[in-house]
């Protein structure tokens, strides 16, 4: 089997855009969430999100009217991954565009697009809805908006499996290289769920936080005692997945290699967790069985933490049972903190904010974590980052649909 490295990183987050930007914030531990300013959340119980703030033109009148957020943000991200990766896109021949794919994770797709076109249709509005609707509405066109973008004429795939999006796509583009059916794949997550309705609905399934409305950058509390469920995010966090000898061919930078995925479905219901956790316990068995690598190699986990009650508790007792005594010795930390849930682009979010701490030798932190929960007793890196360098580290991902999923990374920084 071929072996997988990343060679480029591309952020559009809540706290950073750019990945110098969102390296800085994650690393101070500073919040990206803050007031509602995409639509008017007067009404609404839960007022805050973590929200870019998109300054500049970056997408002409037309673009702006027919492409979806999740779309924008995603290319946006993936114009700074090819960069990174010092890859010309425009440059590449006939053969490498046939090597190279998209594979894109979303959750809610453009969910945010139709509610805003439906609300133009139906409503009284004066305004015209776009004559791209139906297809830039359909899940599987984020994924071709990214290859006619960037010229990419191998597969081009959407994964949408709730908040295991994004981990599952890169899982799936990790399998693809390694299977030798394309050289490369410009892969991650990317997803713009703050709308109105979306919101309303995760207030009515009460999971998500409405007592920080004045104080939005505490609102998302993972592993504290008083937290009361997430904060809605949104954002794009895109790589450049190489096979190894190609990229050391050309001269890559490699930031790591992926060694292992796991992915399991515990089958027990739509929105909720099974207390015991048995399908993530079964997706790290898997993840870390392909990795080849003993339990006690793992030297750092970026965790779920969505800061929901049962999210943080399920999330903390597979961990213990899974690693037993040596759970208590590994650094952890959940970057929702700062920038909300992502929805489906949670896994990749985790995942960059990991690539670039390790960069920096620092383990970021888990913000607003002032009064541990008892029953989530393990080493969250509270408030402060971390000095330390790392070789093994898992990112692990929990989703609505009772799915889970696990990635493994080795540290290629060190030159190790």
């Amino acid at each position: 089997m071929k072996r997988v490295v990343i060679t480029g990183i591309g952020v559009m987050s809540p706290n950073g855009i750019g990945k110098q930007a969102f390296k800085n914030a994650v690393i101070q531990g500073k919040s990206g969430i803050s007031r509602i300013s995409q639509f008017d959340p007067e009404g609404l119980e839960c007022q805050i999100a973590g929200q870019i703030h998109l300054n500049g033109d970056f997408f002409s009148k037309k673009e702006l009217k027919n492409l979806p957020r999740t779309a924008q943000l995603a290319i946006l991200a993936s114009t700074e991954a090819f960069q990174d990766a010092k890859i010309d896109h425009a440059s590449l021949s006939d053969d490498e565009k046939k090597k190279f794919g998209v594979i894109l994770g979303t959750g809610g797709g453009s969910v945010e697009f139709m509610e805003k076109h439906y609300e133009m249709y139906y409503g009284e509005k004066d305004l015209l809805p776009s004559l791209y609707v139906i297809s830039a509405s359909t899940p599987g066109g984020l994924s071709s908006e990214l290859s006619i973008r960037f010229g990419l004429r191998g597969r081009s795939h959407v994964v949408t499996t709730g908040c295991t999006s994004s981990s599952d796509a890169l899982g799936y583009a990790f399998q693809t290289i390694q299977m030798g059916k394309l050289d490369r794949v410009l892969t991650g997550g990317s997803d713009a769920p703050i709308a109105e309705g979306i919101m309303q609905g995760f207030c009515l399934m009460k999971v998500i936080a409405t007592k920080w409305n004045s104080e939005p950058e505490k609102g998302s509390r993972p592993f504290n005692k008083d937290r009361e469920g997430f904060v809605l995010g949104e954002g794009s966090w895109m790589f450049i997945l190489e096979e190894m000898e190609h990229a050391k061919k050309r001269g890559a930078k490699i930031y790591a290699e992926i060694l292992g995925y796991g992915s399991s479905c515990e089958a027990f219901h739509a929105v909720r967790l099974e207390e015991d956790g048995n399908a993530n316990f079964h997706a790290l068995e898997l993840a870390l069985s392909e990795a080849g690598i003993p339990k006690e190699a793992i030297e750092y986990i970026n965790l779920h933490g969505t800061s929901t009650q049962l999210n943080d508790k399920v999330e903390t007792n597979v961990l213990k049972r899974f690693f037993g005594n040596h759970a208590y010795k590994i650094p952890m930390s959940a970057v929702k903190s700062m920038i909300g849930h992502p929805q489906g682009a949670s896994g990749s979010a985790g995942l960059a904010a990991t690539l670039l701490s390790m960069e920096e030798k620092m383990l970021h932190p888990t913000i607003n974590l002032d009064s541990p929960d008892p029953e989530c007793d393990l080493d969250y890196i509270p408030n402060t980052a971390r000095k330390k360098e790392v070789e093994h580290v898992l990112c692990n991902t929990l989703g609505f649909g009772s799915k889970c999923s696990v990635l493994i990374l080795k540290n290629m920084l060190n030159g190790k």
